[in-house]
């Protein structure tokens, strides 16, 4: 049996809303968003900033924002790929409770999946807020003023420190994100993970959440992880190429049922 098929028959058999994707970088790759640590990835280009030095040092915010002018327009100008459509298709058609992701770039809602039903817990680049009163601002717009000269630009309304709606080294994870993640890891009968290496902790830990109640597990991911050996499905075909294959095969299992 191919790798899609397995994966295709998985999600049917998990049923209505019985399937939550845990996504990470390996699943953005494929839309030329560069991932962060392999090699040639963003952290073998800039160290990380920690976000208590963020704080404090001006120069390092300065630093942060040069370097957003590089990393951002990738970001901002990716599209989704077939597996971020063939994800989404899954949740139009009833089978996903919802998606948890690594990822910062926002591609599952433009590839149409609701943002209420996608569990960012590292934030999204998109976006940026004031660390003082929480008003949020288009990252497009402070991006303008970074490349006016604004090398360290501040809240128009309260003059306080602006930050992408990103989770920055040494910055916790928002507890309702983290809360979110573990229910539908929790409540779900299948975990599908896709492009990660599951080294990030604690996200890393919550593919277990779903093996821990008796749900299954099924990785795609080129390089292997820890959970390989309890996954029922162990894929290391292109996620992009895998998921359009398994989103065929399902739509043609709903054709034949309807």
């Amino acid at each position: 049996m191919s790798d899609a098929q397995q994966l295709s028959d998985l999600l049917l058999q998990a049923g209505d809303a019985g399937t939550v994707v845990f996504t990470g970088a390996g699943v953005s790759t494929e839309s030329g968003i560069p991932d962060f640590r392999s090699a040639g990835g963003i952290w073998s280009r800039y160290a990380p900033i920690d976000y208590l030095d963020y704080l404090r040092d001006p120069e390092l915010r300065r630093e942060s924002w040069r370097r957003g002018l590089h990393t951002y327009p990738p970001i901002a100008a990716a599209a989704p790929n077939a597996a971020h459509l063939a994800i989404s298709d899954w949740w139009h058609h009833g089978l996903l409770a919802g998606v948890v992701t690594q990822n910062i770039d926002g591609l599952h809602q433009r590839a149409g999946v609701l943002n209420d039903a996608v569990v960012e817990l590292h934030g999204n680049a998109h976006w940026i807020a004031c660390l003082s009163c929480g008003r949020r601002f288009d990252r497009a717009t402070v991006h303008a003023r970074v490349i006016a000269g604004d090398e360290d630009p501040s809240c128009p309304g309260c003059g306080g420190i602006l930050k992408a709606t990103t989770v920055s080294f040494g910055q916790s994870m928002r507890e309702q994100a983290v809360a979110s993640a573990r229910h539908l890891h929790a409540t779900t009968r299948l975990c599908l993970v896709i492009g990660s290496s599951l080294v990030v902790y604690p996200a890393a830990t919550l593919p277990e959440v779903t093996l821990d109640v008796g749900g299954r597990l099924a990785i795609v991911n080129y390089t292997p992880t820890h959970l390989d050996q309890f996954a029922t499905l162990v894929s290391r075909q292109p996620a992009a190429v895998l998921l359009a294959d398994a989103q065929g095969l399902v739509s043609g299992a709903f054709r034949q049922s309807a």
